[in-house]
């Protein structure tokens, strides 16, 4: 379907995306596990089926368009429980997504796996709770989904639930995918989940989705959908006119206010509905309190807390399972007579592996203790129970690997599960659940969601002053991380005064040489630079500098980092002679204890090649550039962001030297680049197209410059150039 470039190693899209293997494929198109070569991460690329070649040219542009508004629209979703859109276009003619890979099984594929048998009740639960808040989120922000079945939800290996499709649901209808219609007037696809009012051609709201919702749920409970017939026709007309069979009766397990609740989602007409998702949360959390099943007593390691504050979370799922506390789910199922209690010796060898774990992170075999901490979550699950603090505990050092390991949006997914467990079952203010939300929020940053970071920290700090006080080690920590987060959302002022307020607190606190304490004072030094009062920031990374010297040493790579950012002040302040000195020295430092092609290495040289340039001395500056490169594209890449900065030194060193020509060809080389990764609006893009519209001025090519100018002007909206 999807006409691209081939080169033996599967198919190229867009020069970026490699489809590797065909996972799925349905009315909308394909589905395919693929290589984002640029970031280097697997990614699933949905193919849409593109139109008869008979189709109106009109329509086809109106359609694309829809498309990329549609696609838009999903890709600015961000809940934990909506699929993440990286990336959207059209190649060769034919429309396509680019979304997170998951590791799981859509709801179709979990009935059909366990061959139509109903969901136990905690799963269908946890799942509904789940559902109800994404559709919650995206309802209120005026999006719905119109194509809600068991398909397109997907439940990960750590239990979390997610949302697929969103915004293409409504795509589909425009092409005729879902929802078209014969000759004879019978709706094609799949019909078991449309609403009535979809079926009638009616306005369509979010109370359309909760219908769908309701079908899901259904289906979940018993093992079939509301109506299930094999004729579409008698589907559609069941919808509009059949009241669905009562569930309780082949599932006498089910408590009676969730089989309400899934029958008033049923109701025909919308305003017989709950109006809105959050009603249906609302509702579904109601249930964990209701009394309608014997108490259980809890575990030995949970006595005490029954009337903690997480009693206000708490989660009725099984019909044994206890009433009224926050610590029900999987692991208090396992206490009733009759099943048997996991051995001491096996919970003792569980432990002996976790702390096995814990010493290859020391080690920094990330992966080795990924996979370890995941098999000991795994049987922790199954021993103790997916609720147990001993099997959270080991789904956070999971987290924590695959942070290490640069898998960080999947370290985010993780954290946020164990955050939202450790609530539901220790309460919100438990230093356990704060600790995961630290981490979560810590991920978000660290994806360029600055925004949701600051909501996070925000929520955590007032948590950790309510709980340990201002000056706990874990509130400071949190204090600092929100000074940095401010940073990177430019409200340096506040950035600055909550920095240096933190850091005369750790230092009264821990001391001033303390690595915290030092930590925090860099962070002034970083913001300080921001603000562009270089004296100033250059006299705070000198004392941590000095403290860190006088504490680790002076080779120790704390020392060399604040005597990089010396260096960078140094030359911000014209004093080059002394940058270059400094650099000098710390390539040396870097070279002994990290080697030649370390990273920090690599950054000091090319601050080096830098100074030299400001120094005049562009022969040696143009051989740093160009050694720093070679070393920069063999180890990261042609297309690496800081193989681009080299390359660009590369080119001022010719520019300076006169070789305009060449000069020419290398900043062309680097814009191309990032167009390609970036996109040709992005602010680096149009820096380079601007290098090379100086280099056509230089080369006497006027005209070409003016045009390019002209065209960088238009992507930033601005003035254009005359």
């Amino acid at each position: 379907m999807m006409a691209a470039v081939h080169d033996g190693s599967g198919t190229l899209i867009q020069s970026r995306y490699r489809l590797n293997e065909l996972i799925g494929r349905g009315g909308m198109g394909e589905v395919w596990l693929a290589l984002d070569e640029s970031l280097g991460r697997r990614v699933a690329v949905k193919c849409l089926k593109p139109l008869s070649p008979a189709a109106d040219a009109g329509f086809t542009r109106v359609l694309q368009e829809r498309f990329r508004r549609e696609a838009r629209v999903a890709a600015s979703l961000q809940h934990r429980g909506v699929t993440v859109v990286h990336d959207f276009g059209e190649h060769d003619g034919v429309l396509f997504l680019v979304m997170e890979l998951l590791d799981g099984r859509n709801l179709l594929q979990v009935l059909d796996d366990a061959r139509r048998q109903p969901l136990p009740v905690p799963d269908l639960m946890d799942i509904a709770e789940q559902v109800a808040s994404a559709l919650a989120y995206t309802h209120a922000q005026g999006i719905v989904h119109r194509d809600l079945k068991p398909a397109n939800i997907i439940r990960l290996s750590d239990g979390a639930v997610k949302i697929c499709d969103f915004g293409i649901a409504r795509l589909g209808h425009d092409i005729g995918f879902t929802s078209r219609l014969t000759g004879t007037g019978i709706a094609m696809g799949t019909p078991h989940y449309m609403s009535p009012e979809q079926i009638g051609a009616s306005e369509v709201d979010q109370r359309s989705d909760l219908y769908s919702f309701g079908c899901v749920l259904y289906e979940l409970a018993i093992g079939r959908p509301p109506f299930d017939m094999d004729d579409a026709w008698a589907v559609l007309v069941a919808h509009r006119d059949t009241v669905p069979e009562p569930l309780c009766a082949g599932r006498p397990d089910l408590p009676r206010e969730l089989e309400r609740l899934i029958l008033d989602l049923l109701a025909k007409d919308p305003d017989d509905r709950p109006q809105n998702a959050a009603d249906v949360g609302g509702r579904l959390k109601a249930m964990r309190g209701a009394p309608e099943r014997p108490v259980v007593p809890l575990p030995g390691w949970a006595r005490g807390l029954a009337s903690d504050s997480g009693a206000r979370a708490t989660r009725a799922f099984h019909a044994a399972a206890p009433p009224r506390h926050a610590l029900t789910g999987a692991w208090s199922t396992r206490t009733p007579s009759g099943t048997v209690a996991p051995a001491p010796e096996q919970l003792a060898t569980l432990a002996a592996r976790h702390t096995e774990g814990i010493d290859l992170e020391r080690l920094g075999r990330w992966q080795e203790a990924y996979d370890l901490h995941t098999a000991v979550a795994a049987e922790r699950d199954r021993a103790l129970g997916t609720e147990h603090p001993d099997t959270l505990t080991s789904r956070h050092e999971a987290a924590s690997c695959l942070a290490r390991l640069g898998r960080t949006e999947d370290a985010m997914r993780l954290y946020d599960y164990v955050a939202g467990v450790r609530q539901r079952v220790l309460g919100p203010d438990h230093p356990d659940t704060l600790a995961a939300r630290h981490e979560a929020a810590y991920a978000l940053g660290r994806l360029g969601l600055h925004l949701e970071a600051h909501q996070g920290y925000s929520a955590v700090l007032a948590a950790r002053e309510r709980t340990l006080g201002a000056e706990h080690p874990d509130t400071l920590r949190c204090r600092h991380n929100l000074a940095f987060n401010l940073g990177r959302l430019g409200r340096l002022d506040e950035a600055h005064a909550l920095a240096v307020e933190l850091a005369a607190v750790r230092a009264a606190v821990l001391g001033p040489d303390h690595a915290e304490t030092l930590v925090t004072r860099y962070e002034v030094g970083y913001v300080l630079g921001q603000l562009g009062h270089w004296a100033e920031a250059l006299e705070v990374y000198g004392d941590v500098a000095a403290a860190h010297e006088r504490t680790q040493g002076a080779g120790h790579p704390d020392t060399l980092a604040a005597r990089y950012e010396m260096g960078i002040c140094l030359g911000r302040l014209g004093r080059s002679t002394e940058a270059l000195e400094l650099y000098r020295d710390l390539v040396a430092a870097r070279t002994r204890t990290a080697g030649p092609s370390d990273a920090e290495t690599l950054r000091a040289r090319h601050a080096l090649g830098v100074n030299l340039g400001r120094l005049g001395r562009w022969d040696q500056a143009l051989a740093e550039a160009e050694h720093v490169a070679g070393v920069r594209q063999r180890a990261l890449g042609a297309d690496h962001p800081d193989t681009l900065v080299s390359k660009r030194e590369v080119a001022v060193g010719l520019g300076w030297l006169g070789r305009w020509e060449t000069a020419l060809n290398v900043y062309r080389e680097v814009a191309d680049a990032r167009t390609r990764v970036l996109g040709p609006a992005h602010p680096d893009t149009l820096t380079s197209r601007n290098d090379e519209a100086h280099c056509l001025e230089q080369l006497g090519r006027s005209a070409e410059a003016l045009a390019l100018y002209r065209r960088v002007a238009a992507q930033q909206g601005g003035p254009q150039r005359l």
